[in-house]
């Protein structure tokens, strides 16, 4: 049974920044590529940030320059820096792995940028 402890989201106002991050548990093997997407409301999930094992990332075109992404294999763990936010970010941000062919998201943190 994977687990997630995601942490970090919350309310902030526009331009100020957050850091996302997101434990996993209950995996025995090497994590593929571990990454967050995000929800808005009344619009579908979409990829926000990936990293693989060996650390090649892959930005969403709105999110390149402001965000970064990192990990820590050894300890399954993923942060997003996120900075110059905007209120198109809000959103509920969900922690991603991809592990043997297989798909797990964590269960979701809100992230509201608002004045």
């Amino acid at each position: 049974q994977v687990q997630f402890v995601e942490s970090g989201g919350g309310l902030v106002q526009p331009g100020g920044s957050l850091r996302l991050s997101c434990a996993a548990s209950g995996i025995i093997v090497s994590i593929d590529v571990m990454g967050w997407y995000r929800q808005a409301p009344g619009k579908q999930r979409e990829l926000v940030a990936t990293i693989t094992s060996g650390g090649s990332t892959n930005y969403a075109d709105s999110v390149k320059g402001r965000f970064t992404i990192s990990r820590d294999n050894a300890k399954n763990t993923v942060h997003l820096q996120m900075n110059s936010l905007k209120p198109d970010d809000t959103a509920v941000y969900y922690c991603y792995a991809y592990v043997s062919s297989w798909n797990y998201w964590g269960q979701g943190t809100q992230v509201t940028v608002s004045s």
